[in-house]
């Protein structure tokens, strides 16, 4: 979430905090083998947290339409999860 306080990141400033992670690390960023890593690892932590820009009330907003003649509970498998704990 963000505000006044806290202004979005933008991508090119989280690919400057992964150059500066590199640096870091010893490694170097100009480095051809790593030109494009930076890019790829925010655009991996979009993906990874794009859920905290989902409105979890449109999901939980579903119904079903057609419930006449049921009675049992519904039961979803294999639903993909991943926790990022911030510890």
């Amino acid at each position: 979430m963000t505000d006044s306080k806290n202004p979005p990141v933008t991508q090119a400033q989280a690919e400057d905090a992964v150059r500066t992670l590199l640096r870091w690390a010893g490694e170097d960023p100009a480095r051809e083998g790593l030109l494009d890593t930076p890019r790829r690892v925010a655009e991996a932590y979009g993906d990874w947290f794009k859920g905290y820009q989902d409105d979890p009330r449109e999901y939980l907003a579903r119904t079903f339409e057609e419930v006449a003649g049921y009675d049992e509970m519904i039961v979803l498998r294999d639903i993909e999860y991943e926790s990022h704990c911030e510890h």
